[in-house]
């Protein structure tokens, strides 16, 4: 359905924003279709099938922005918001002008084998299926599995003033284990959320039985869990999912969105040592078939490897248009979406610390007296402060330099500055899990990821906080 928008027509679309205001402007055009399936004590409660299609346009006049989107596909409606968007701007910058757009080919990373819409219902519930029935069988204390799937297609065009006109092609896959285990009056939850950049194939890449037996085993091994002690501790956090503290703590804060307005803690520090030597860290939205990964960002810039912190030295944001406009640095094609119902800003892709030296072993050893923090939960964070409080779904003590008996109820609460100055070892087992990042351009998937880690002293909340 792009092709009705050719690019005569999208100029002209352009061409109005311009001619009642702005000095730049900009479409973005969407077509997604999308599945959700929902298999609850394993019986399918939930199989929707969607198709959405509309498109944004936004237009600039020096830092100020205005966006306006519309389902209405006729011509005149979509001329009428684009007029809009323009005499809400303000100001004719330029009374005679002219657009040429330059279709752009990508070099396309992320090839997908299977469509979403070319593989049946029937054939994704087996794969459901089979992951509920590993994680329904791992203990008698699993009382309710549910598991979800989801998957997208999504087609994009991308146009603005500056010549772009680009289209591409964004496929996205990821199941969903949540088990349940009761015991003694008790309850606890595992989850387990493996997802990439790819199509149904997807799911042969991966061991989906041992998926589900992920989810189980968490929440069987906390339900047995003693309550976690409180105070400040060594804490070793795991790789993979470990990340979201980084991903929550430091990342959003290292976007043009909080640092161009001064709402971040690393606002104006670039050259400068924010953490440990042994601490380098990367946004890379071009590593193929991620989960956060693209050709191109949703304003149409090349996506690439941003270098955010090398051996301790702040060294990069994340910056889209907007935020390159407002800083005097370029994009680094990190603008990004939920959908064209919202304006893009600057996000993370898949963000992750660098592998470091160190086997895990080595890291676990080397405390006398911790807790183990093997998976991540939840939190919430103030990019203005740094200030988080991030829950351990599983987490153990560490006793003269062995993990010992499991613990429930942690938190880790700190500031996100402090804590990546504090880490001690970083291990050489780099591992990425996926998650939904929100924030103000919406819902979007993100990658989060790390090696094990050593931190020299966290807060913890527990029994005693």
């Amino acid at each position: 359905m792009l092709d009705r928008f050719d690019k005569p027509f999208v100029e002209e679309i352009l061409a109005t924003v311009l001619r009642y205001g702005g000095d730049f402007a900009e479409v973005f055009v969407e077509d997604r279709y999308s599945t959700n399936i929902e298999l609850k004590n394993g019986k399918v409660e939930l199989a929707q099938t969607g198709r959405m299609f509309g498109i944004g346009i936004r237009g600039f006049l020096g830092d100020k922005a205005i966006y306006a989107y519309t389902n209405d596909l006729s011509k005149d409606n979509i001329l009428a918001v684009a007029k809009r968007v323009g005499e809400a701007l303000g100001e004719v910058k330029f009374k005679d002008f002219s657009i040429d757009l330059r279709k752009k080919e990508l070099e396309n990373k992320h090839f997908v084998l299977w469509k979403p819409e070319q593989v049946r219902k029937e054939t994704k519930v087996g794969y459901m299926k089979r992951a509920y029935e590993a994680a329904k069988k791992y203990s008698p204390t699993i009382a309710q599995v549910v598991v979800r799937y989801w998957d997208y297609d999504q087609n994009v065009l991308i146009a603005n003033t500056e010549g772009v006109f680009v289209t591409d092609n964004r496929v996205r896959t990821r199941l969903m284990i949540n088990a349940v285990a009761v015991k003694d009056g008790q309850m606890e939850s595992g989850f387990y959320g493996p997802g990439a950049g790819m199509g149904p194939e997807f799911l042969e890449r991966i061991d989906v039985e041992q998926a589900g037996v992920r989810a189980a085993r968490i929440a069987v091994r906390m339900v047995d869990a003693q309550p976690a002690p409180a105070g400040k501790m060594t804490v070793v956090i795991s790789n993979e999912f470990g990340g979201v503290i980084f991903h929550e703590a430091v990342g959003h804060a290292l976007e043009a969105s909080s640092v161009a307005r001064g709402m971040s803690v690393f606002a104006g520090k670039l050259g400068q040592q924010v953490a440990a030597e042994c601490v380098s860290a990367v946004d890379d939205a071009t590593i193929p078939n991620a989960w956060g990964s693209a050709n191109v960002d949703d304003e149409g810039t090349p996506t690439q490897r941003i270098v955010l912190i090398e051996n301790g030295v702040l060294k990069g944001y994340m910056i889209d248009k907007l935020g390159s406009r407002r800083m005097g640095m370029p994009s680094t094609g990190s603008g990004r979406r939920q959908d064209y119902t919202f304006a893009p800003t600057s996000r993370m892709s898949n963000t992750f610390i660098l592998p470091g030296d160190y086997h895990p072993e080595e890291i676990i050893a080397s405390v006398e007296y911790g807790l183990y923090a093997k998976t991540m939960g939840g939190g919430s964070v103030n990019p203005a402060t740094g200030e988080f409080n991030f829950a351990v779904n599983e987490g153990y003590l560490i006793e003269n330099g062995k993990i010992t008996k499991p613990v429930k109820g942690a938190t880790l609460i700190g500031k996100g500055y402090e804590i990546i100055q504090k880490i001690e070892m970083v291990g050489n087992d780099v591992a990425r899990g996926q998650g939904m990042c929100g924030s103000y351009s919406g819902s979007i998937p993100a990658d989060v990821g790390q090696p094990t880690i050593k931190v020299r002293e966290i807060i913890v909340g527990g029994r005693n906080a």
